[in-house]
């Protein structure tokens, strides 16, 4: 009985800050963001993420976040260091792809973007969308040769 529960205390110890992490990365990115990049500027403008939602331009739409990005998975997305601090996730939403923003400009062509990867570093944001109905393989070949890779945007608080 003992060693049961010295495994449910360790189990405990392990897990509870794993699952504190999750929740502190996927807070850090709600709220409202000012586009900073060019192509933020140029095709989205500013936008919001809340828990469940994601408003581009006045458009609003239903995310679920999938889960949080290991460090590798994030640097073979955007153009970070895979030992920088910061915390990304992978959210899966529905945006058709004949819905137009700034500039009378889509996020991927005629192609839906199903996905969406974000990446958070003290007062920045960094999002990329991504088309295809599975979930984007994260490795910098799959990524490197990924058809269905929409852009990358970001944003400043």
């Amino acid at each position: 009985m003992l060693n049961g529960m010295k495994r449910e205390t360790l189990f405990r110890a392990l897990v509870a800050p794993l699952l504190m992490t999750c929740l502190t990365a996927a807070a850090q990115e709600q709220g409202y963001w000012r586009a900073a990049s060019t192509t933020a500027h140029n095709v989205t403008g500013d936008l919001t993420l809340s828990e469940e939602r994601l408003t581009i331009n006045f458009y609003m739409t239903p995310m679920s976040r999938i889960r949080a990005m290991t460090a590798p998975e994030v640097s073979s997305v955007f153009d970070v260091d895979s030992s920088a601090a910061g915390a990304g996730s992978l959210y899966r939403l529905d945006i058709p792809g004949d819905k137009k923003f700034q500039h009378r400009n889509s996020l991927c062509g005629t192609e839906d973007v199903q996905w969406m990867v974000t990446y958070v570093a003290g007062k920045t944001l960094q999002v990329a969308f991504f088309s295809g109905a599975k979930p984007p393989v994260f490795t910098f070949e799959a990524i490197a040769g990924s058809t269905d890779k929409c852009g990358t945007f970001g944003y400043v608080r």
